[in-house]
């Protein structure tokens, strides 16, 4: 089920390169196979396209984080949290300062 999940979103974004909704999916689809460089891509490719898509920095740092890229997932939550602070997502904002709070120094 997982490989047509990836086809299909993948063809959406064929037809569609700048929905965002269907990037983020696919890089979520990615890192909860395990496809952790290919969800990395992703992000980074959303976040390219839609530097205001909060989810993205936070689950994109989550990937980091799996990956043992400690100063990347940081880089991310900081960027999310000035992204947040200008678009006023208070509630997104939070969880980013959490995140980041909890990384090891």
């Amino acid at each position: 089920m997982a490989a047509n999940r990836v086809e299909i979103l993948t063809a959406m974004l064929e037809q569609n390169p700048a929905d965002s909704f269907a990037r983020y999916a696919l890089a979520q689809e990615f890192a909860n196979t395990g496809q952790l460089d290919r969800a990395v891509e992703q992000y980074r490719a959303l976040i390219a396209a839609n530097a205001d898509y909060a989810a993205a920095y936070f689950h994109g740092g989550q990937v980091y984080e799996k990956l043992g890229r400690l100063e990347e997932a940081r880089g991310l939550y900081e960027k999310g949290i000035d992204v947040t602070t200008r678009t006023g997502d208070g509630h997104a904002r939070s969880e980013l300062e959490a995140a980041l709070n909890l990384l090891p120094l």
